[in-house]
């Protein structure tokens, strides 16, 4: 095998652990392709486990990547959110670990420093090793256990546990939701909120976006409500999947004006979170789908 036959047969597991490192889907793909180079520099002669060196590069530069985007996500106008990426002609792997790719997910993570998020997502996610990654992150096996298990507590800490329904019942409700907010049905959108349900929008440096989470029925009907109204005939909804999880993207003139996915409560009758990503920058990859083709 090749080199760059090697390299191909990992790639895209490199972008799925990037993405779930960083949030966004141009940063990872620049991590895998700095992992290429180094790759193709590499000794391969003296590389015994060709995975688990691909794992260890891209890893830990993902790592770094995250540092150096702190501060900017801390001075972000409003919520950041990650970027959100059209799953719909993804490959079977992304079937299989479509609940770590959405948003609910994602934002949770954001709890967690660069360290912990990635030694939370190579053992839960991709049941790497503990010895493996404490090589990775340059720690002890024990220390990343206890590392592991207290970020398993925090992102489970916001997730409810689901006792019905798949995605069938989250594009029902998805589908009730637009087709309220569309007629102007205030009520019966409100009806569709859970009591604790949460907004947040980002919208970035150049789109007008709720500037802090919306949290309870009537502010996020009303929110919900003002957007809604605001478009004109010509903006177009796409039902595509988001993230692994139905979504929504509304576009004018053939761009993308944003990307809406939601999440249900634990018996997927009523929507517990909405997601809104305005922010044009983080589009690419719903105009562009990261899989079309593959």
């Amino acid at each position: 095998m090749t080199a760059e036959t090697t390299f191909e047969a990992e790639r895209h597991r490199l972008l799925m652990v990037a993405y779930r490192i960083v949030g966004v889907w141009g940063d990872a793909e620049d991590i895998v392709q700095e992992t290429w180079l180094r790759w193709s520099a590499a000794d391969h002669s003296r590389i015994e486990r060709p995975a688990a060196w691909l794992t260890t590069v891209a890893t830990r530069l993902a790592i770094d990547s995250l540092r150096s985007a702190r501060h900017q996500r801390e001075t972000y106008v409003g919520p950041w959110l990650p970027e959100p990426i059209d799953t719909t002609a993804g490959p079977e792997q992304i079937t299989e670990l479509a609940d770590t790719l959405t948003f609910g997910f994602l934002v949770a993570l954001e709890q967690l420093t660069p360290v912990d998020r990635a030694v939370f997502v190579l053992r839960e996610v991709f049941d790497v090793p503990f010895a493996e990654i404490a090589d990775v992150v340059d720690k002890s096996e024990a220390n990343c256990r206890q590392i592991a298990k207290r970020a398993r507590e925090r992102v489970n800490e916001d997730r409810p546990v689901s006792h019905s329904g798949g995605n069938g019942s989250v594009q029902m409700l998805l589908n009730a939701c637009m087709g309220a907010a569309m007629m102007g049905d205030v009520d019966a959108l409100e009806k569709l909120f859970a009591d604790d349900v949460l907004l947040i929008s980002d919208g970035g440096p150049n789109r007008h976006a709720a500037r802090r989470p919306i949290i309870g029925p009537q502010r996020v009907t009303r929110f919900v409500s003002v957007i809604a109204g605001r478009l004109s005939a010509d903006v177009g909804a796409n039902f595509v999947e988001v993230n692994g999880k139905p979504g929504v993207v509304l576009t004018e003139d053939g761009q993308p004006m944003l990307s809406l996915t939601i999440e249900p409560n634990a018996t997927h009758d009523l929507v517990r979170r909405i997601w809104i990503v305005l922010n044009p920058d983080k589009l690419a990859a719903i105009t562009n789908p990261p899989f079309a083709g593959r």
